[in-house]
């Protein structure tokens, strides 16, 4: 069936007549006529009769009615959705991202990007696992701010920033007052909190210290940079963390961040894509918009 068709039995059911229906829609009344004659053929029964000069609904009709008005308003409600999405400027995006870039890079990218385009939708998806990426070809995802490289030939990557990373040691501790960059191995004899295995950081750490010539001795493992941070703030460990970009719980006093001299101490931060999923309007916006603001 033609979705005009049953656009214009709609109206015709509601009152208009074909007179009118035709001078709204630009067409003849012979036009509307056979569109209708059209529709009654392909139920199989008369939907309107005529009562003087106006058409009446059949008790076929008013039967058919009800389904095609619920058909039509979910069809008008689809159609404003995919408007919605394809419009750059009134679409929507879906955002993942490690928790660790929720206090300052998510904030910064989504508050740069919404001064520019007001209207457009953000859905953030914060992620605890940094194991893998979750952008898929057939996930809901858009884009993913990441500290993991996608496996080759699954996503899209692009480097934005590389985070340097610190020895974290408490208040008071004796490495604080070195003046130079710290090599990993003035720690060798520290007991570490560390991520658990498994985890982006981890791997880091644990090529860190096997550049430097030792394992670490594990105190603790946890699940996040906070707690991290509390556990050497409660001078339980030191660990390889970046320094904070935002105001936190923790006082700057109680965790001092001493740089290493390792070159291959920093942290990766990329965005994340998939080249088999059609990335819309807007997120394809987002997309250029981080990738400028990378520069």
């Amino acid at each position: 069936m033609e979705t005009r068709d049953l656009r214009w039995f709609q109206q015709v059911a509601d009152g208009i007549t074909v007179t009118e229906l035709s001078w709204i829609e630009g067409t003849t009344q012979p036009g509307v006529s056979r569109a209708l004659a059209r529709l009654d053929r392909e139920v199989g029964t008369p939907l309107l009769h005529r009562s003087g000069r106006t058409l009446r609904m059949t008790h076929a009709g008013a039967a058919f009615k009800r389904h095609v008005d619920a058909m039509l308003h979910q069809l008008d409600d689809g159609l404003a959705a995919v408007h919605q999405l394809v419009d750059p400027e009134t679409g929507t995006v879906t955002l993942a991202f490690h928790s660790s870039l929720g206090t300052w890079l998510v904030p910064d990218l989504v508050s740069s990007f919404r001064a520019d385009h007001p209207e457009v939708r953000i859905l953030l998806r914060p992620q605890v696992e940094e194991a893998d990426t979750t952008v898929r070809a057939r996930s809901d995802i858009d884009l993913e701010l990441s500290t993991v490289r996608p496996h080759p030939g699954s996503a899209r990557w692009a480097r934005l920033v590389e985070e340097p990373l610190f020895l974290a040691v408490p208040a008071g501790h004796r490495l604080i007052d070195r003046d130079e960059p710290l090599d990993l191995a003035d720690a060798e004899d520290q007991s570490f909190v560390l991520f658990r295995p498994g985890s982006a950081l981890r791997d880091k750490v644990d090529e860190l210290a096997t550049r430097a010539g030792f394992t670490p001795q594990v105190a603790f493992e946890c699940d996040d940079l906070a707690t991290a941070r509390a556990f050497v703030a409660a001078g339980l460990g030191v660990s390889v963390l970046p320094s904070p970009r935002a105001p936190e719980s923790i006082s700057s006093t109680s965790v001092h961040y001493l740089p290493l001299t390792d070159r291959l101490a920093v942290r990766e931060v990329g965005l994340v894509w998939s080249e088999e999923r059609q990335m819309l309007p807007a997120a394809r916006l987002f997309h250029e918009h981080v990738l400028k603001r990378a520069t």
